[in-house]
C-alpha cells in the first residue's frame, strides 16, 4: 500500500497518525508540509478527496487566520487555497493518502479508516485499536 502523510512533526495529532501508519507495517511518504507544501492543484484535490470543503481544511488556531481576514464569507475557494499555499501552517494536518483514500486525519484514529492495522495505543496511553485491529470507540 503507498502512503503519504502531510506532517508536522510539532502537532501530537500528525505524530499519533506517522506512528499508527507504522504501526499497520507500512512506511510512508512524509512531507513536512511546512518546508514543502503541496502544488494548489494537489491540496485542492487531497480536499476534494477527503471530502472536505476548502473551509474545513484551513487551520485556523494558530494560524494568522484571522489577521489575514480568512473568515471573510465573501472569499472564494481559490483565494483560500492560495492563502493556504501562500502561508502552509493554515492546511490543516494530517492529511494522508492512500491506495484506499485521503483524510484529514483528526482525530488520528481516523487514518484507520484507509489502513489495515493492529491494535494500536497513542503516546498518551489512550488505547485506539483492540488487538483485532477494530477502532475502540
Amino acid at each position: 500500500m503507498t502512503v503519504t502523510i502531510y506532517h508536522n512533526p510539532a502537532c501530537g495529532t500528525s505524530r499519533n497518525t506517522l506512528d499508527l501508519i507504522r504501526h499497520a507495517g507500512i512506511e510512508p511518504t512524509v512531507i513536512e508540509y511546512l518546508k514543502t507544501p503541496p502544488s494548489k492543484e494537489a491540496l485542492a484535490k487531497m480536499i476534494a478527496d477527503s471530502g472536505l470543503s476548502v473551509r474545513e481544511a484551513i487551520r485556523e488556531k494558530g494560524t494568522p487566520y484571522e489577521e489575514l481576514g480568512l473568515a471573510d464569507p465573501a472569499l472564494s475557494d481559490d483565494q483560500l487555497l492560495d492563502a493556504m499555499i501562500a502561508t502552509p501552517i493554515l492546511i490543516n494536518r494530517p492529511l494522508v493518502v492512500t491506495d484506499m483514500g485521503t483524510r484529514l486525519c483528526r482525530p488520528s484514529e481516523v487514518v484507520l479508516d484507509i489502513l489495515a492495522p493492529d491494535a494500536f495505543v497513542k503516546e498518551d496511553g489512550e488505547a485506539v485499536l483492540d488487538a483485532e485491529g477494530k477502532r475502540i470507540v
